[in-house]
C-alpha cells in the first residue's frame, strides 16, 4: 500500500504554499515544531483520506489471500466471500451478507472522513499568489532517511524483482547456483513472442489501463469540483457514492456485473466494455481521493476572478481549476493506470477468451505449473508499465501537465 499512499500525498505536498512554514520559522519555531503545527495540519484532509483508503483497501484485498492464504487454510474476509461464491452450488446469501458487512464498515469510515474534512476552506493554501515549494535540509538525519529508503528498496522492490528476473531465464525454477547458470536461456521469452494469447491479452490490458485512467480521472475531477466547489445542495452524496465502490471486493463486483448484464440483454458481456465499466467503477474512489486532496487547497478567489472576467463555468473549470489540479490528476492517472493494467480480482469472473487480460493469463498459467513462463510475463508487465508511465510523463510535460 506504500505506493498508493505516496502518490496521494505527493500532490498535497507539491501544492502547499511554503509561506506559512516560513512565517512560523521567522517567528522562532523550529523545524519539528513547524512540521507538527503547520505542515501536518495543512495535510490533514489528504492524510485522512489516505488513511481511510488504506484501511478499506486492506479489508477488501483479495489477490494475496487467494494465492497465499487459502492454500494454507488462512482465511480473511474477502477469501470467505470468494469461497461462498465459488463453492458448488454457490452460496449467494452468505456471500452477499459478508459483502454488506464490509460495506457497513467502509460507510462508517466515509462518515468519519466527511466529518474531518467538512471545514475544507481551513486547509486552502493555493491562492492567486505565485509560490515555489520549499525544501528542508535534514542535516545529519538525511543519512538515517537514506538508510531507511535503501533498506525498503532492497527488501521490497529490488530483491523480488531479481528473483523473478532469474526465474524467467530458467526452464524450471531453482535457487541460484553454478549449475543453474548453465540452464539460463531466452526460451521463455521466445515462447511468449510466438504465443498469440499473450499478445491478445497484452493489447487488452494496455487499452483498458489507458482508457480507465483517463476516463476515471476526468470523471473524478468533475465530481471533486461539484462536491467541494459548487453550491449544489446534497453534493456530499456524490462524494459518498464515489467512495462506495471501494467497499465492494473485486470478486463481488464482477459477480454483480454478470448478474446485471444477464438480466438486461445488453451485448457487452464478454467484451472489453464490461471490463472498462468494472475498472472505472472500481477505481473511482482512488481518483476521487487524489483529486479532492488537491482541490481542497485551491482557493475560490481564482475561480471567482475568472467568472468576473466573463468566463463560463466550463471555461473556468478547464482553464483555471483543471490546470491547478495537475499534480493530483497526474498522480491519480499513474496509479489507476498501473492497478488497471494488473487488475485480477474483478477480471477473474468477467474476462473471457476474447477479452482475457494479462493477469488472468498469468493466473491460468500459474495453475498449470508454468512458473518460469509466469515470471517472464511478470517481467514484461513491469517494463510495459514503466514505458507507459515514462511516455505519459514526457507527453504531459510538453503540454504542461506535470506532477
Amino acid at each position: 500500500q506504500v505506493p498508493l499512499a505516496f502518490l496521494m500525498m505527493v500532490a498535497a505536498f507539491k501544492s502547499m504554499d511554503p509561506s506559512l512554514e516560513e512565517s512560523a520559522m521567522m517567528s522562532g519555531a523550529g523545524t519539528w515544531q513547524t512540521l507538527r503545527r503547520i505542515t501536518l495540519r495543512l495535510l490533514m484532509p489528504t492524510a485522512a483520506s489516505v488513511l481511510l483508503i488504506l484501511f478499506v483497501r486492506t479489508l477488501e484485498s483479495f489477490e494475496a489471500p487467494a494465492l497465499i492464504g487459502i492454500p494454507a487454510r488462512i482465511y480473511v474476509y474477502t477469501s470467505e466471500i470468494y469461497l461462498a461464491f465459488s463453492e458448488y452450488p454457490p452460496d449467494y446469501g452468505r456471500g452477499s451478507a459478508l459483502a454488506v458487512g464490509l460495506l457497513i464498515l467502509s460507510a462508517l469510515g466515509v462518515w468519519l472522513y466527511t466529518r474531518s474534512t467538512r471545514e475544507g476552506k481551513r486547509f486552502q493554501t493555493v491562492t492567486g499568489k505565485a509560490f515555489r515549494p520549499r525544501q528542508f535540509d535534514l542535516g545529519p538525519w538525511r543519512w538515517v532517511g537514506f538508510a531507511f529508503l535503501l533498506t525498503y528498496f532492497l527488501g521490497v522492490v529490488l530483491l523480488p524483482f531479481l528473483v523473478m528476473l532469474w526465474a524467467s531465464f530458467l526452464p524450471f525454477f531453482s535457487a541460484p547456483s553454478w549449475k543453474s547458470l548453465q540452464l539460463l536461456s531466452l526460451e521463455n521469452y521466445r515462447y511468449l513472442s510466438s504465443f498469440r494469447p499473450f499478445w491478445d491479452a497484452m493489447w487488452n490490458s494496455v487499452i483498458l489501463a489507458l482508457s480507465t485512467a483517463t476516463a476515471g480521472m476526468v470523471l473524478t475531477s468533475l465530481i471533486a469540483w461539484v462536491v467541494y466547489k459548487s453550491r449544489l445542495p446534497g453534493s456530499w452524496i456524490l462524494d459518498f457514492l464515489a467512495f462506495v465502490p471501494i467497499t465492494v471486493p473485486g470478486i463481488v463486483l464482477g459477480m454483480a456485473l454478470i448478474m446485471l448484464y444477464v438480466a438486461f440483454p445488453l451485448p457487452i458481456y464478454g467484451t472489453l466494455w464490461v471490463l472498462l465499466i468494472a475498472y472505472v467503477t472500481r477505481y473511482i474512489p482512488y481518483g476521487m481521493r487524489s483529486a479532492s486532496g488537491a482541490i481542497l487547497q485551491i482557493h475560490s478567489e481564482l475561480e471567482e476572478a475568472a467568472g468576473a472576467s466573463g468566463a463560463s463555468w466550463w471555461q473556468t473549470f478547464w482553464r483555471v481549476t483543471l490546470p491547478l489540479l495537475r499534480p493530483g490528476f497526474v498522480a491519480g492517472w499513474i496509479y489507476i493506470c498501473i492497478v488497471s493494467f494488473r487488475e485480477f480480482s474483478t477480471s477473474v469472473l468477467l474476462a473471457t477468451g476474447d477479452s482475457r487480460v494479462l493477469s488472468i493469463l498469468l493466473f491460468n498459467m500459474f495453475e498449470q505449473g508454468q512458473v518460469t513462463v509466469v515470471a517472464a510475463i511478470g517481467i514484461v508487465m513491469i517494463f510495459t508499465l514503466l514505458a507507459i508511465v515514462a511516455i505519459f510523463h514526457k507527453v504531459s510535460g510538453r503540454v504542461g501537465i506535470q506532477a
